[in-house]
């Protein structure tokens, strides 16, 4: 899908990046598209071929990951920054309301993001998080980001993603490994280098990436609420599921058979549930 490359300054003086991709018109809704810890704006690449059509769709790389400035100071990277970071890219865009779509982290941010800026979003999509983590998931996020030996080679590179992520996606073909490693590798020199900086892994392994959020996610408004899970997640519980379904019980659930955490959105369960969900809210 064609994009434009977005290029802003965050309010500490970080180069931050994103990719615009243009709706059919000047004044489609926008969709403002949130990665995971690790992940990076390509991961919507495959999502706006079939949004585009409708909306305008939003995807930055938050500070550290993709074409987004490493910081230099990594008590920086924490949920409550990347927010900010997310408002002043609007201000910057001149974009006044957005609707959601978080993936993990991005679902973090998405429930800060709207608690604390009502105004600005219109509905809400959760891929695979909730206000709390289940422990099994964090322990196995801990486990390896910002620790993966270096490789050598892209064969190299699409064996360690399929190592760390396996237990997510236990059908995928050698094709859909690659992909993937595609996604979360960048060529630097004569091998692949994971793209994003390892110290995103200090705050995460502190725990400042891991707060209870049921504050937050109570305060949020009555917006169109979705949430997707995977079949397979370590990381929403049925539980926490059930618990948003009680305090919000017009949020629409949808289930990724055969994958855990994170649904990547190509799936034809999350994609169509995409689809007709925002068609089904009113962003313009």
């Amino acid at each position: 899908m064609n994009y434009v490359d977005v290029f802003f300054d965050s309010n500490d003086g970080l180069r931050l990046y994103a990719r615009d991709y243009p709706g059919p018109n000047t004044d489609s809704p926008v969709v403002l598209c949130l990665p995971g810890l690790t992940r990076n704006s390509k991961d919507f690449d495959d999502l706006a071929s079939a949004l585009c059509s409708s909306y305008r769709m939003i995807c930055p790389d938050q500070r550290g990951r993709g074409r987004s400035a490493k910081d230099h100071q990594p008590a920086r990277y924490r949920p409550d920054v990347y927010v900010n970071d997310m408002i002043h890219l609007l201000d910057v865009l001149a974009v006044p309301y957005v609707s959601v779509i978080g993936t993990s982290l991005g679902g973090m941010m998405g429930i800060l993001l709207t608690a604390s800026q009502p105004s600005r979003v219109k509905a809400l999509v959760i891929n695979d998080m909730g206000p709390v983590i289940d422990p099994v998931g964090i322990a196995r996020i801990i486990s390896y980001v910002g620790k993966s030996a270096p490789v050598k080679t892209w064969a190299d590179a699409i064996a360690q993603t399929k190592s760390t992520n396996g237990v997510a996606f236990p059908n995928y073909t050698d094709a859909q490994w690659a992909a993937m490693t595609r996604n979360l590798y960048v060529q630097e020199g004569t091998r692949p280098t994971l793209d994003y900086d390892p110290a995103i892994a200090q705050g995460f392994g502190a725990g400042t990436a891991t707060p209870d959020l049921w504050p937050l996610f109570d305060a949020m408004p009555p917006l169109p609420l979705m949430v997707i899970r995977g079949e397979l997640t370590d990381i929403l519980s049925l539980d926490t599921l059930a618990e948003m379904q009680r305090r919000r019980p017009h949020m629409q659930v949808a289930h990724v058979p055969d994958v855990g955490h994170a649904p990547l959105l190509d799936e034809p369960a999350a994609r169509s549930a995409i689809v007709n969900f925002l068609a089904s809210t009113s962003t313009s």
